[in-house]
Formats: C-alpha cells, structure tokens, sequence
C-alpha cells in the first residue's frame, strides 16, 4: 500500500467516542492528511451493507487506506505506526520496547476494565453536560482503582507517562477528564497530567470538534 493512499476515519456524529478519539488524535499525530465520513450510529447505519460488510464487524471507528479497510481503534494505531513508521512519521507509542509494552497494557486496560465508570461517567458527560447522579458503590470503586492505577504510573510533575508522549497519555487523560469533568477530586500530580495531556493540539482539535446542540434520540 502506497503511504500517499488516502486515508479515511469513519466517526460517529457526535463526537463522543472514546476510540474515534484515539484514532483521530493519531492520525494529527501522525501528521496524516485524511476524510472523516460521519456513520450514524442511532440510525443503525453501521449495521447495514455497505459498512458493515466492508468494516467487517460493523463497528465505528473504521479506516480506508487505499481500498484497505480496517475497523477497532487499537488496530487502527497499530496499523498506522506500522505503515507509517517513526523516525519518517511521530510517533505514536514509546520507542523502548519495555515502555512500548506498558502503554500496550494501559490502553488495553482503559478498554477491558472500568465498566461502571464508563458506563456512569460516559463521554457524554465530558463534551454535553456533566453527571447529576452520584457514583453507585462499583462506579467509586472502578474512580478509586483508576486514581490507584494512574498514581502507580506516574512521577512527579510529569506530563506524559513514558518521557516523551505517546497515544496511551491521551487515552488515559480522557478516562480521568470522567472523574475531573464531573467534579471528582482526584490527587494533584494526576489532575496536572490530566490537564497537560488534555490541552495537546490535537487533543484540543478533538474537544472543540463542532457537536451536534443535542444528542440524537
């Protein structure tokens, strides 16, 4: 596949999506011209031919490259370091092997685990209006485990995770914006690389993407 194929991200409207996120950050990371189509998930587009057959397994975020089509968004990072290597492209994940394992770990985890949180923290709750309703006994839970696990990664006033920064810092800064948006206090040195993390250019591009004034449905 040429680099210079066109590469398109296929998003959902509203711009809420925790993995449209980390695609679209790594593709400005990247440094990567590229077509946002806008799937409408209310409307079951994705569910019907001819993205769900292309797609494969139907799911938003997806890519094109060329008349490649790719669908998961941790596969769509992989897919774009490789075909698009570091020292020719940024990078997107640590240089060292080890730290390249660890950000692996985090964002797998970030996707796996904290399901009350995501489910009572969604992002809706970061780009529309924030949580009215208190955390259930398992939403504390899953906020206390993921302020645990960000304090074992993180040194002191630092603002990426691993020296330089890689996607796994903007995949674990918008897990802890559901606790910093929603008015949760988490510790000082998280809170600081939160809101690093959050105000990289591309993340920013992400956060102010024009939205639609109301949730569809």
């Amino acid at each position: 596949m040429a680099d210079d194929a066109p590469l398109t991200l296929y998003a959902e409207p509203t711009w809420v999506s925790p993995y449209v996120f980390s695609c679209f950050v790594a593709l400005r990371e990247k440094r990567l011209p590229f077509d946002v189509v806008e799937i409408p998930l209310h409307e079951g587009a994705h569910t019907r031919a001819p993205f769900r057959d292309r797609s494969i397994t139907a799911k938003v975020p997806a890519l094109t490259h060329g008349g490649f089509w790719l669908a998961e968004s941790s596969a769509i990072i992989e897919y774009l370091e490789e075909v698009f290597p570091p020292p020719a492209y940024p990078r997107l994940l640590p240089g060292e092997v080890q730290h390249r394992a660890r950000a692996r770990q985090v964002m797998a985890w970030i996707r796996s685990d904290l399901l009350p949180l995501r489910e009572e923290r969604p992002t809706t709750t970061l780009f529309y209006h924030p949580s009215t309703t208190a955390l259930s006994a398992a939403g504390h839970e899953a906020a206390k485990k993921l302020v645990r696990v960000a304090e074992r990664l993180l040194f002191e006033n630092v603002s990426s995770l691993f020296g330089a920064w890689s996607i796994a810092d903007a995949e674990l800064a918008l897990m802890l914006h559901r606790l910093i948006s929603n008015g949760h206090p988490v510790p000082a040195k998280v809170r600081a690389f939160a809101e690093s993390a959050w105000q990289r250019p591309s993340v920013q591009e992400f956060v102010r993407h024009a939205r639609p004034s109301s949730l569809p449905g």
